[in-house]
C-alpha cells in the first residue's frame, strides 16, 4: 500500500484504475511531436503506452487521516456510473475501490469528511452507490466539503443540458443533507484547508496540508500532467477557463518550487506525489517514492 506521512498525518493512496486513454495531442492541443520528442525516454512507459501512444491516466483517491478526523480527498469514477466518453467508466460493477480502502483499515461509515477538488465525473464518482434503485451517498456519516462557486457550476450545467454526473454524483448528496457549501478558502482545521484554483472548472479547489511543519498539496486537476510543468501553458483540452487554467497553474507552480512543500497529483504517473523545482522559465516535478 502506499504510504506518506505528512508529519503526524498519514496519507494513503486508494488506486481505482490505471489505463491508458488519448493521446497527448488529443488532450493537450498545444503538444506537437517536436516538443514532446526530447521527453519521451522519461515519459515512456509510465507516463505514454510504448504500444498506443496514449497517456496513462491514474484514477485515485487520497485517503487523510490526521489526529482527528478520517478524509477522503474526491471520489474517483465509481460505480454504475452513466458516463459516455470512456466506455470501460461506463456503468462499472468493480470493487476494487472499497476492497482497497478496505485494505487501508477504514469502512465507508468511517469516513469524516469528503474533500470535493471539484465535481468531474472521475472525482466524484463514489459520493454516491446504487442502492435498491437509488443514489445513496456511499459515506453515510461524512459531510461532503464542496466550493459553493463549484456546486453553483455544476448546478448551471444541469440546468443547461442532461448532466448524468450531477444527477447521480451531486444531487443526491445535496438532498441526503449531506454536503456543505463553503468558500474557496474555506479551513478545515489548521492542518487542513481548501486553496482557490479556478480555471480548469470555475470553483476549483486545492487540498492545503500541514503538520509539524511539514507542508503538502493535492493538486486535483489544475494541470494533469508532468509536461505541463515544462510547459505551463499548455491548456487541457477540457479547461472550462484556458486563460485562468494558465494563470492558476503558473501562481501554484511558483509557489511550491523549491520550497519542499509535496504535491500530490490526481493524474500523473504513479507515485503521483513529489516535489517541483524550478529550471530557467519551467518546472520539474520530482517523483516521491512511498517510503
Amino acid at each position: 500500500m502506499d504510504d506518506w506521512r505528512i508529519g503526524n498525518i498519514r496519507v494513503t493512496r486508494i488506486l481505482e484504475m490505471c489505463d491508458p486513454l488519448r493521446t497527448p495531442s488529443e488532450w493537450f492541443p498545444d503538444c506537437t511531436d517536436e516538443a514532446l520528442a526530447p521527453h519521451l525516454h522519461w515519459l515512456k512507459p509510465r507516463s505514454i503506452s510504448p504500444a498506443t501512444g496514449r497517456i496513462i491516466l491514474p484514477i485515485q483517491s487520497f485517503l487523510v487521516r490526521t489526529g482527528h478526523h478520517t478524509i477522503l480527498v474526491d471520489g474517483c469514477v465509481g460505480n454504475d456510473k452513466t458516463i459516455a466518453d470512456f466506455p470501460h467508466w461506463h456503468r462499472r460493477n468493480d470493487g476494487t475501490f472499497l476492497e482497497r480502502l478496505a485494505s487501508a483499515g477504514v469502512a465507508p461509515e468511517q469516513i469524516d469528511y469528503v474533500l470535493c477538488t471539484h465535481l468531474h465525473v472521475d472525482h466524484c464518482g463514489w459520493n454516491t452507490r446504487l442502492v435498491d434503485g437509488r443514489w445513496v451517498p456511499t459515506f453515510p456519516n461524512a459531510r461532503y466539503i464542496m466550493a459553493r462557486r463549484e456546486l453553483e457550476a455544476a448546478q448551471t450545467a444541469y440546468a443547461d443540458a442532461d448532466q448524468p454526473t450531477y444527477q447521480e454524483n451531486v444531487l443526491p448528496i445535496v438532498e441526503a443533507g449531506r454536503a456543505v457549501l463553503v468558500d474557496m478558502d474555506y479551513e478545515l482545521n489548521d492542518e487542513v484547508w481548501l486553496e482557490p484554483t479556478p480555471g480548469h472548472t470555475p470553483g476549483h479547489v486545492a487540498i492545503g496540508l500541514r503538520s509539524q511543519g511539514i507542508g503538502a498539496v493535492f493538486s486535483g486537476d489544475l494541470m494533469h500532467w508532468p509536461m505541463q510543468c515544462i510547459y505551463p501553458d499548455w491548456n487541457f483540452r477540457y479547461d472550462t477557463d484556458p486563460d485562468q487554467a494558465r494563470r492558476t497553474r503558473w501562481a501554484f507552480l511558483e509557489a511550491c518550487s523549491d520550497n519542499g512543500r509535496i504535491v500530490m497529483t490526481s493524474h500523473f504517473p504513479l507515485p503521483s506525489v513529489g516535489t517541483i523545482s524550478r529550471r530557467h522559465s519551467s518546472f520539474r516535478f520530482v517523483d516521491h517514492q512511498p517510503p
